[in-house]
């Protein structure tokens, strides 16, 4: 038992951590400690000594739960102080920023867009998303056997009713309740039944503008859209109207600026024609006027209409449409 008692003593003092002092109290005192042992073989000393070896090995086993108490609680202190001191608060140290969220490229453009039309004195006005069929598409000279509506890929809810497919009805909408001369767009989320690629996603961004009061010409029409078209994309950006068709305006015209990748050049994103189209425009047709009661005799108006997404893709040079959609946070910073 002395030479127990000295290793137990030795052991124990140099024992550096609770884990160590665990492995030795389990060494001494365990179900197969060497204290554990003598104290079994009691029974089988003779009874002469017994009671002698009895009481030394108890003393011993005393001994050892003391140290092994005693080292415990100055062992964990230790490791209190140590951990402490590595989690202390240096105050003096400068506060990390946290960081802060930005717009969304598409949120910046459409208030840009939004801010030159208003600088040149139009009002912004909204509507609803979910349009019947009469605002969306018959009192826009679409009726129900019109081949336009194929082109638009609508949602629908029901008979009537449908997720708008351009933000053209607030145009009527506006005309219904207001008298010219009127300054407007309209700026919101449509809906389109499209298959997702890099050009066409469900669900994107429009800007609807229209101006009716008497005297207003293609003239007046060119105009706001060449200033519109230098203020986005710079002044030299060269610009052209190409003829077209939609069903309420006529005569109709698509607006196209050079390309910006080649320079007019000609390349693979403007298929080889050096230029891009950007939007669509034209004079309101006068059976526009006659849903709304006005005199189209008396008044003229043009209409022009924009994706948010195709003037974002252009003015920072991005080829694929899903890329807005993502969440990617990498491509969301550049902005």
């Amino acid at each position: 038992m002395a030479d127990i008692r000295r290793d137990a003593r030795s052991r124990l003092a140099e024992a550096s951590s609770v884990e160590e002092l665990d492995s030795l109290r389990a060494k001494y005192l365990g179900r197969k400690g060497s204290i554990t042992k003598i104290m079994r073989e009691l029974p089988r000393v003779p009874q002469d000594d017994r009671s002698s070896l009895g009481i030394l090995a108890n003393e011993l086993k005393q001994e050892v739960m003391g140290i092994l108490a005693r080292r415990r609680s100055l062992l964990a202190k230790a490791e209190v102080l140590q951990r402490q001191a590595g989690e202390r608060i240096d105050v003096t140290m400068p506060g990390r920023r946290p960081q802060l969220g930005r717009r969304h490229p598409i949120t910046q453009v459409l208030q840009e867009i939004v801010e030159v039309f208003v600088g040149m004195g139009f009002s912004v006005v909204e509507g609803p998303e979910v349009e019947t069929d009469y605002y969306n598409f018959e009192a826009l000279n679409m009726p129900p056997d019109h081949p336009a509506r194929g082109m638009l890929d609508t949602f629908y809810v029901s008979d009537d009713v449908l997720l708008r497919s351009h933000t053209s009805p607030v145009q009527i909408r506006v005309m219904e309740k207001a008298p010219p001369p009127l300054r407007i767009i309209s700026p919101g989320k449509v809906y389109r039944y499209e298959a997702i690629d890099a050009s066409h996603v469900p669900m994107f961004h429009q800007v609807e503008g229209f101006m009716v009061d008497e005297h207003i010409t293609f003239g007046d029409l060119k105009g706001v859209l060449e200033d519109f078209i230098r203020q986005i994309f710079g002044k030299g950006t060269p610009l052209r109207f190409r003829p077209s068709f939609f069903p309420y305006t006529e005569p109709s015209a698509e607006v196209e600026i050079g390309c910006l990748i080649c320079e007019g050049k000609g390349c693979s994103v403007c298929k080889g024609s050096g230029w891009l189209e950007i939007l669509g425009s034209g004079m309101i047709d006068p059976s526009v006027f006659c849903p709304v009661n006005y005199d189209p005799e008396r008044f003229t108006g043009f209409a022009f209409g924009m994706g948010v997404e195709r003037i974002a893709m252009l003015k920072y040079g991005i080829d694929d449409i899903r890329l807005f959609f993502e969440n990617d946070l990498e491509f969301l910073r550049q902005f």
